[in-house]
């Protein structure tokens, strides 16, 4: 899809998420809440880690160090990528390795939803209000995300993961991308 679309008549281009910034923030690092990390199971790698943190995300972690973009990916992967403008790089990469869950803004109007989640995903998970993230200390942050949040599922065992959190400790809508597609 092109950098522009048509719309009444004007050429507009869809941007890419913010991040979880103000003018105070004192770090750009903020942390999946436990919650949805315990909803979901276990992961075998976290390629977009912070090099400190109170939890793990995974059994194996790259952080911005180790740059996990051009690291080998295996095994079930979580991706809570930063929220800024490569994103769709990170999305990318997961959809290539077709085995993990992303959690991202919902913002379903960008050139990368468009582009690597509505025609490669396998399921979504709408989370219902909006995430309190956590600090790299591990603190909740008070305020919450400035966004509604959105899980990405690829492949088979991370949609029922989806499914399965969204009949029980993460509330939200459940949609199965696959049907639709078979449906259309």
């Amino acid at each position: 899809m092109s950098d522009t679309d048509l719309f009444g008549g004007q050429a507009v281009k869809r941007q890419g998420t913010g991040g979880h910034q103000s003018a105070r923030m004192e770090s750009d690092v903020w942390l999946t809440p436990p919650f949805i990390l315990h909803a979901l199971g276990a992961f075998d790698l976290d390629p977009c880690a912070p090099a400190d943190r109170p939890w793990d995300m995974a059994a194996r972690h790259f952080t911005r160090k180790d740059n996990g973009l051009v690291q080998p990916w295996c095994g079930r992967v979580w991706c809570n990528p930063p929220y800024g403008r490569e994103v769709d790089r990170w999305l990318r990469r997961l959809r290539q390795h077709g085995d993990g869950i992303a959690l991202i803004f919902a913002r379903t109007e960008t050139e990368y939803f468009f582009d690597e989640i509505w025609p490669h995903a396998d399921a979504l998970l709408f989370i219902e209000g909006r995430l309190h993230f956590h600090k790299p200390d591990g603190r909740r942050a008070k305020t919450n995300a400035g966004a509604p949040s959105v899980l990405i599922a690829y492949g088979p065992r991370n949609c029922d993961a989806l499914r399965a959190a969204s009949e029980g400790a993460i509330r939200g809508q459940y949609i199965d991308l696959r049907l639709l597609r078979r449906a259309a």
